[in-house]
């Protein structure tokens, strides 16, 4: 595992959330494929040891995009929201995470 490069404290913070949506659903069964929401300094190297160390699976590779915040507005003032990267993280075959309630 690539654990032993960075600290275990940082790779505990790196991943927010998982996004759970209809694109990534379908890329999830299609490709094995996970997206998260990660901090937006996080390098493709610190993904990968995060994933693998909080769900013991292996990770084949990790694909990074930014997604722009949306123009949004109150009245006169404009405003818009923060940038957030998300990772689409691709698993070696035979691997899987999931995010049911019920395991």
């Amino acid at each position: 595992m690539t654990t032993a490069k960075f600290a275990e404290e940082r790779l505990m913070k790196v991943l927010l959330a998982p996004v759970i949506s209809e694109k990534s659903t379908m890329v999830a069964d299609k490709n094995e494929q996970v997206a998260f929401k990660v901090v937006s300094d996080a390098t493709k190297p610190e993904i990968k040891a995060a994933v693998e160390l909080l769900f013991k699976v292996q990770v084949d590779k990790v694909s990074v995009s930014v997604v722009k915040g949306k123009s949004k507005r109150a009245g006169r003032i404009m405003g818009r929201r923060k940038d957030w990267k998300k990772a689409y993280v691709c698993l070696k075959p035979g691997q899987e995470i999931s995010f049911a309630a019920g395991e």
